[in-house]
């Protein structure tokens, strides 16, 4: 089950909050869905000149440079660059990239924040948020609008970026009343049943490719549990 799919299937006519938007993956598709508007956060320069350029004349696409936290302030976003090629994919505001060895350099770029719950939004349909170990921050600057709105999330979770996220977020979001689940085989798991050795093992390191877990889970969904019959039913199969 990927992310698409799943916000695919739960539509709803309203707003999308896509946070790390990158070059407009889940941006671009997400806009075409009936009814949709996307607000999308990237603050990485080079990939928010991208995303801007794939979204001319979108609409129904509002982008925002900003990086969202817990406060509002400046946060520095390192970006690894390994061999001379800048891996962006793995920016982050809370990894620093240091002592991971001669073929990786970091650049550090000071980036403005602020807070979901700052913007005020009268609705939210969806939330996806991949934001390489900063999904907790994002969260807890969000906790006003999860109340208020109830939306839907997609989250990328892992180890590798911050250790003891699959715990916190997910304990964050039970205290709002949200159940986490993924999918595998076809079926939902509880947060719980993630057996972290085998199904969510890899490197934190850019230039480290292999050595993971046969089955590696990072994709994780999050829904109001009010909705459960809801999600169970019109998300049964991958």
């Amino acid at each position: 089950m990927d992310e698409l799919t799943f916000l695919t299937r739960l539509h709803r006519p309203g707003l999308i909050v896509d946070v790390g938007a990158h070059d407009g993956l889940l941006t671009l598709p997400l806009a075409r869905l009936p009814g949709a508007r996307v607000l999308a956060f990237e603050p990485l320069p080079q990939a928010h000149a991208r995303l801007a350029r794939a979204c001319a004349g979108l609409g129904n696409v509002t982008l925002r440079r900003e990086a969202l936290s817990d406060a509002p302030g400046t946060l520095e976003l390192a970006l690894p660059v390994l061999d001379g090629v800048p891996q962006e994919q793995w920016a982050s505001t809370v990894k620093s990239y240091a002592g991971y060895g001669a073929r990786i350099d970091t650049q550090r770029v000071a980036v403005p924040a602020i807070t979901l719950d700052s913007l005020a939004l009268a609705e939210m349909a969806a939330l996806k948020i991949d934001a390489e170990g900063a999904e907790y921050e994002v969260l807890r600057g969000a906790r006003q609008t999860l109340r208020r709105c109830r939306p839907l999330l997609t989250l990328e979770l892992e180890e590798r970026h911050r250790e003891g996220a699959t715990w916190a977020v997910p304990a964050f979001l039970d205290g709002l009343d949200y159940h986490t689940a993924f999918h595998l085989d076809g079926a939902w798991h509880p947060i719980a049943a993630l057996d972290r050795p085998r199904m969510h093992r890899a490197s934190p390191d850019p230039s480290v490719f292999g050595a993971a877990s046969e089955r590696y889970v990072f994709t994780f969904f999050a829904w109001p549990r009010e909705r459960d019959a809801e999600v169970r039913a019109r998300v049964t199969t991958a």
